[in-house]
Formats: structure tokens, C-alpha cells, sequence
């Protein structure tokens, strides 16, 4: 793993006007800030993206290798990434001139790598910063410890979990709930019902059987869909022409719709409590770390997946919707942001946020200055109510809300 090179002597770029952003509470001030950060656009991460029969008509190209960030994806991060210099500079947390210390790390995929480096380019132009990260391939505990065999982890336990958060009526009822949507997924896929093309054809939805260090999988219909969906979402935000996104028969209404399916996914499978824990056992420590460390980074980001970004929504019970998405799923370059907030005693208190282009931004790759502000929204801490304000952790209150057992 490389060793992170703190940055000095480079001059910022000149701060374009300040989009709204949330207000912080009087009597504070942010010094500090703490992010998890889901990759830009990608292509499916294999070819072909799903088996034969999943669609009648054949995937579009894409300008990359399965799973690489694409160079729109990466335009989509540098907005990103300059609107985050814009608000943090504006509250003070970045000098408008000089390199502050900030600490970047990312999953060992190319998507990962790429997005912090671009990430970075755009919030220090003219900085120098080395992104904290294994070989590119060579798989991270960090960002998959339960694959890595990097924590205690009983499957089966998670197997129980998954089916207490989907209800009485279990997989298959989600699948009954979503009945519609299937039925509207099979149309783009396939032109029109057909037994043997969609996503139903791979049969009933069902959680598979746990397997020792494995997380837990759906089959059949529901985890088809979720893939199949987010496929179509990613076209879209690459702004591939309209004809190509779902070969011409899907809207920007249906990306938003079909989302659901991706949304539901998580809820099932990244979210119940004993399963976020696990996903978490490397990065809830090292956020705790970044927000009290004494000398540490006035910005850490982290450089991950939407499975990451999934559990912690999990962890501390986070919700969120952005625009062309359903709630809870995590967007391309979106991101859950940890505020530090500090009073003139020196107290230290933890906010959080969703940040993310909404999905029309990344697909225009809208200048996020003045009104066209991006998705920001406070979101509440579970049992969190400091200095009378519902869902603001004081700094020990946070501490224990990230405590996760290896």
C-alpha cells in the first residue's frame, strides 16, 4: 500500500460562486470533514453483462473495459469534486490558496482508484496527492472484509437477518410487491412478455443458502432485476443517446422507477444490522479515527462501492433519496458526508449528509455553480439529539454509533 504524501506549496483555483448548501447550527463551525464515496459511471462489470436470454437485442458498447470508470464518468466526479471545494472553502474548512492535509483512500478496482484521483484533481487543482491503495486487483480488506476473510462473520446468522428484514411474507412477497415494475423491466428488455426473455425467467426470488465467508445473495427474478436495472441506469448517466439507453424503450422516468429494484437489493442485503457490522469491521474504525485523530486530515475520503455506502446508511439508520433514484440507493459519485462541527469550547459534535449529483447532472455533466446546486440533505443520527438538535451526535455519542466488533 502506498503511503499518503500530505500536500503544500500549490496554489487553489479560483472559487466560482457557492451553490445552496445546508446550514451549519449557530455556535458551530466545520473543521473537519470525513467522506464515503461510491464511484463514478461505470459499464457493467462483465461481458456480456447478463446471461443470454436477459434481453432480446444485444448490450450497447461502452469506450471501456467491464467495471473501468468512463472518461464521462470521470468528468461527472472533477463537477463533483470542484462543487465540494466550492462549499468547503466557503465555510472556511479549505483556504482559498496552499494545500491542505487531506487523506484519500480506495478500493483496489480500477473505478475506485480512478474516481479518487479525479475526486482529488478537481478539490486541490494544482496539489500533489498520492491515493492510499493496494494493487490495482489485488482485493482490500478494507472495502471487503468479509470476502477477505477479515472479520468474524457467521452466514448463516446473516442468512437469518436478511429474511427478519424482508418481513412475514419474505423474498417472495417483495417480489408480489414489485409485480409492476417486473412487468415494465421485461417490456424493455424483451420488447414484450415472453416465457423465455426478462428477468422473470430466471425464476422465483430467493435469498441463496449461506455459504461460510460469504455475504448473502438473492436469486432469481429480484436479483436479475436489480442488475438489469442498473444496468439502464448507467447507460443513462453516460448520456448514451436515448435509442441506446434500453435500446429505446426506457425514459428518464423509468431509470427512476426501475432504481427500486437496485434500492431493495440493499435494504435486503446491506443494511440489517448484523451484516452492516461486518461490512463495516475496517471502515467504521478508520472514520472514527479521521474524525478524533488530533493531527488528522482536515478531509479524508474514502474511495468505495454502493455496497459500502449501503451498509453504513445501515449502521446509523441514514436515509436518503436523490433525485432520479429511489431512497436509499446509493448514486455514482454520491457520497455520505461526516461533518465535524466544533463550538468555541472546543466540544466536538458529528453531522451527516448525502451529497450526489442528481442522475440528470451526471448524465448533462451540469456545472454545479449558483442554482444548479447538487443533492445535499442533512441527514439525522439514530438516538443522536445534541445541543437540542435531532440527529446531531456529540463526538462520543458518534464514536459509539460506529463501534463494530472484528
Amino acid at each position: 500500500m502506498t503511503k499518503t504524501i500530505f500536500l503544500a506549496g500549490a496554489l487553489l483555483a479560483a472559487t466560482p460562486t457557492l451553490a445552496r448548501e445546508p446550514a451549519v447550527p449557530a455556535g458551530l463551525r466545520v473543521d473537519r470533514v470525513v467522506m464515503l464515496m461510491r464511484h463514478g459511471v461505470r459499464p457493467p462489470t462483465k461481458a456480456p453483462p447478463m446471461p443470454a436470454g436477459t434481453a432480446i437485442e444485444r448490450w450497447p458498447d461502452w469506450p471501456v473495459a467491464p467495471g473501468y470508470l468512463t472518461p464521462h464518468g470521470a468528468a461527472a466526479i472533477r463537477r463533483v469534486g470542484g462543487y465540494d471545494r466550492t462549499a468547503w472553502t466557503a465555510l472556511g474548512l479549505l483556504a482559498r490558496s496552499g494545500c491542505p492535509k487531506v487523506r484519500i483512500v480506495a478500493d483496489s478496482d480500477q473505478r475506485t482508484i480512478e474516481t479518487a484521483r479525479h475526486y482529488a484533481a478537481a478539490l486541490v487543482p494544482g496539489c500533489t496527492i498520492t491515493t492510499e491503495h493496494r494493487p490495482q486487483d489485488v482485493a482490500d480488506p478494507i472495502f471487503s472484509p468479509i470476502d477477505e476473510r477479515a472479520t468474524t462473520f457467521d452466514a448463516e446468522a446473516a442468512r437469518k437477518a436478511v429474511l427478519a428484514a424482508a418481513g412475514p411474507g419474505g423474498i417472495a412477497a417483495e417480489e408480489r410487491r414489485l409485480a409492476p415494475l417486473i412487468e415494465r423491466l421485461d417490456t424493455i428488455l424483451c420488447q414484450r412478455a415472453k416465457p423465455d426473455c426478462g428477468v422473470a425467467a430466471s425464476g422465483p426470488s430467493d435469498l441463496a443458502p449461506a455459504r461460510p465467508g460469504k455475504r448473502p445473495k438473492l436469486t432469481g427474478t429480484l436479483d436479475r432485476a436489480s442488475t438489469a436495472a442498473q444496468i439502464l441506469l448507467l447507460e443513462y448517466a453516460e448520456d448514451k443517446s436515448m435509442p441506446q439507453v434500453g435500446w429505446g424503450r426506457a425514459t428518464a422516468g423509468d431509470i427512476a422507477s426501475l432504481s427500486e429494484f437496485h434500492a431493495v437489493e440493499f435494504r435486503l442485503l446491506a443494511r440489517p444490522s448484523y451484516v452492516t457490522r461486518a461490512n463495516l469491521a475496517l471502515i467504521a474504525p478508520l472514520i472514527a479515527d479521521a474524525i478524533t485523530k488530533p493531527d488528522g486530515a482536515v478531509i479524508t475520503m474514502l474511495s468505495g462501492h454502493d455496497t459500502n455506502v449501503a451498509s453504513l446508511g445501515g449502521l446509523l439508520d441514514l436515509h436518503w433519496q436523490v433525485p432520479g433514484l429511489a431512497t436509499d440507493d446509493p448514486s455514482p459519485g454520491g457520497a455520505i458526508v461526516f461533518e465535524r462541527l466544533t463550538d468555541r469550547s472546543g466540544k466536538h459534535y458529528v453531522r451527516a449528509l448525502y451529497r450526489s449529483q442528481t442522475v440528470d447532472q451526471i448524465r448533462d455533466l451540469t456545472a454545479l455553480t449558483g442554482k444548479a446546486s447538487p443533492y445535499v440533505a442533512v441527514l439525522p443520527i439514530a438516538g443522536c439529539s445534541a445541543r437540542g438538535i435531532n440527529g446531531l451526535c456529540s463526538a462520543e455519542q458518534f464514536a459509539t454509533a460506529l463501534a463494530v466488533q472484528r
